[in-house]
Order: structure tokens, then C-alpha cells, then sequence
């Protein structure tokens, strides 16, 4: 490893007070990091080691991305909240899936931004819509966000208008306000979503993610924070100046923008082949693959036999989170469906147990609820 300092998480002290203090300022040392150690997965004040992440917060319940979602990512029990990254104009790191806004705010409803509506390469591709790097966290801040997937979350509609995007810094003020009323330790997992993109526009995300971890006194082994990041050279850019652990987010298909743009020919397939995660060992603690890229489906959209992924991460000493585990039938394998309705909801008990079963470490969901739940039934 390049860090001096190993980044694996510690188990919080057994008093729930000094769990949550712990989130603010731990007193405790980590392991040493090595590739062939045994995974651990971190979470303090829970019976085992699977790990819950409020993927883009509670957002099967609430708008994706805003504090409500986050919250009630908290209060269901998730043992971290997951803000992606995005940048401002003025350099404020916020939390959208994506820098284009207008699938997620009320931006074509505001007139005077009507002239800012573009079309961009975001990732080699064109894109047409609003980008948060063309407005001022000022600007950003009038406006509110909306349910992302009406169709298949009409419920959620109930809430459009009512919530602000939200800061980086905001995200970190909630963690600990709730790690102090829960009186257990609610990390966050950022993401540093589309890294080249914004490199590309002078607007790197990299050097002020790492300065509001140190601001916040989360720049350490003990903090409960993950970063991660779909490419591989600003996460080893990152192993650098962080001493958090490290994620390196892979997909079913395609490869890392940044190998695209320097002519690597590697593929997602390749960073998750046995001797690909051994490399990824060398720069981040755990892999977070798409759930096909661990149990593929069948020829009739059944789960399939299990890849040898998870082995081959636990033997390189990564922890494995996949995603993204969601309740309604439309992103559910064919036997855990309720019905032909997409939006009804179906089996994620059973869909979350396999993969238990298959030996993964944590899940990304957006329907925390479930997967804290069934993990305890795992007991």
C-alpha cells in the first residue's frame, strides 16, 4: 500500500455513548492493513460484521439524495448513508447521482435558469439537461428535489418540492446528529461520481472531498466513512491523502472511463478477475460489484450459480459490497417477483439471503428496512 497508516475500520468500545462519540474523535487503533489479511467488514454496535449501506439514503422511500432520505436511511437502521458527489460552480461538493439535475429537481420549472439547459460528453456520451457545475450552491439551493423513478415509485411523489439538494458537509452535520440521538455510529460511504468528467472542467472532486474528511476530523483509520469510485487512477490518487478505506465500484459491462480515455483495454471484468482484484488489493480495502457481476442470472432471469468473485475478493483481503438490492419486481431475479406489475413489490428477503449465502459483506440498498431486517432473521 502507498499509505503509511493502514485504514481498516476498529470495532467501536462497548459503551453505546462512546460509539457514537467514536464517529467524532476515536481513541482507538486500527489493524494493520495487508492485502492477505482476512476481510473485515466494520461495523461497531451490530452482532455481526454485514454491513447496511442507505443506498443514495432511504430513497425506495423518499426522494433520492436528500436528508429526509438519508434520515430515514438512519432510522431503519442502516449502518451507513450514501451521498454520490457532484460538484458546484463554485467548488461546493453536493450530493446528486448525477451532475445533469433535471431528472432529480424541479430545474425545468424554474425560468431563469431555462438558458443553462446544455447538451455534454459526460463520459464519451451526449447528455442534454442540467449540470450542477454550471450553477452557484446559492443557485442550486432554490431549487427542490423530485422523485427520480415516478413510475415505479409514485408513493414517493408525495414528497417532490419539499427537500433542498444537500452538501457534502450537511450530509456529515446529519451523520453525526443522528449517531449522537441513536446512540450508535451512522457512517457515510461518498461516492466521487463521474471523477474524469470533472478533472476535464478544472472542477476535480478529489482535492476538496479530501479536505471537508480532514476539516471534519474524518481523515483517519477509525472513521466510519468509505470512499469509492467507478474509476480506478483518482482512487489511487486518493490512497494517497486519505486513510479511510477505499472502494472500487465495478459494472456488469464497459470499463473505467479513465482506462477508456488512456487507451487501457481492460474492462470491468478485468479489475474483477482473481488477478484483478490482487491489484485492486494494492490501493483500496473492498470491491463493490453489481449484483450480476456475483450471482449473474439465468437464461429465464433466475439467479444463477455464484461467481467466484467473492472468493477471490476475501482472498485478495477486500470486503465485498454489491448493488443495488431494491424491493420492487422490476430490478428483482425472476424468482423472488411478486407479479408482473414492476412496481409491486416482491421477494428482497429472499434476493438479500442468497447473496448472504454467497458470502458478500454488506449490501447497498434502497430499501434499508429490508436489509436490516433480514439480516437479523439471518441470526
Amino acid at each position: 500500500m502507498v499509505s503509511v497508516l493502514p485504514r481498516r475500520f476498529v470495532p467501536a468500545t462497548a459503551s453505546a455513548l462512546a460509539v457514537a462519540a467514536a464517529v467524532l474523535v476515536p481513541q482507538v487503533s486500527a489493524p494493520s492493513h495487508s492485502p492477505s489479511a482476512q476481510p473485515a467488514a466494520v461495523v461497531a454496535n451490530k452482532p455481526d460484521d454485514f454491513v447496511v449501506v442507505g443506498h443514495r439514503g432511504a430513497s425506495g422511500y423518499r426522494p433520492e439524495h436528500t436528508l429526509a432520505a438519508y434520515e430515514l436511511a438512519a432510522r431503519m437502521g442502516a449502518d451507513y448513508i450514501e451521498p454520490d458527489l457532484v460538484t458546484t460552480k463554485d467548488r461546493v461538493l453536493v450530493a446528486r447521482h448525477e451532475p445533469e439535475i433535471g431528472g432529480t429537481t424541479d430545474v425545468a420549472a424554474h425560468p431563469e435558469f431555462a438558458a443553462r439547459k446544455k447538451t455534454k460528453l459526460l463520459d464519451g456520451s451526449p447528455l442534454t439537461g442540467w449540470f450542477t457545475e454550471d450553477f452557484t450552491l446559492k443557485e442550486l439551493k432554490t431549487l427542490r428535489a423530485k422523485e427520480r423513478i415516478p413510475a415505479l415509485r409514485q408513493q414517493n411523489t408525495v414528497f417532490d418540492g419539499r427537500y433542498q439538494v444537500p452538501t457534502l458537509q450537511e450530509v456529515i452535520d446529519l451523520s453525526r446528529r443522528l449517531s449522537r440521538e441513536l446512540r450508535r455510529p451512522i457512517g457515510i460511504y461518498p461516492e466521487t461520481k463521474h471523477p474524469t468528467y470533472f478533472q476535464q472542467q478544472g472542477l476535480a472532486l478529489e482535492p476538496e472531498l479530501v479536505k471537508t474528511l480532514t476539516r471534519n476530523g474524518l481523515n483517519h483509520p477509525g472513521a466510519k466513512v468509505f470512499v469509492q469510485s467507478f474509476e480506478v487512477a483518482n482512487l489511487k490518487a486518493l490512497d494517497q491523502q486519505l486513510r479511510v478505506p477505499l472502494v472500487q465500484l465495478t459494472s456488469a459491462s464497459g470499463a473505467p472511463y479513465d482506462f477508456v480515455v488512456n487507451g487501457d483495454k481492460r474492462t470491468y471484468a478485468d479489475v474483477v478477475s482473481a488477478t484483478g482484484l490482487r491489484e485492486v488489493a494494492k490501493y483500496a480495502d473492498g470491491v463493490g460489484p453489481a449484483k450480476d457481476q456475483v450471482i449473474p442470472l439465468d437464461a429465464t432471469g433466475k439467479l444463477g450459480r455464484p461467481t467466484a468473485l467473492v472468493r477471490d475478493a476475501h482472498r485478495a483481503g477486500l470486503v465485498v459490497h454489491p448493488y443495488t438490492f431494491r424491493v420492487e419486481n422490476n430490478f428483482l431475479p425472476a424468482d423472488f417477483d411478486s407479479s408482473a406489475v414492476p412496481a409491486d413489490a416482491g421477494n428482497l428477503f429472499g434476493e438479500i439471503n442468497a447473496f448472504r449465502a454467497a458470502g458478500v459483506d454488506g449490501v447497498f440498498s434502497d430499501n434499508p428496512d429490508v436489509a436490516v431486517a433480514a439480516e437479523a432473521e439471518s441470526k
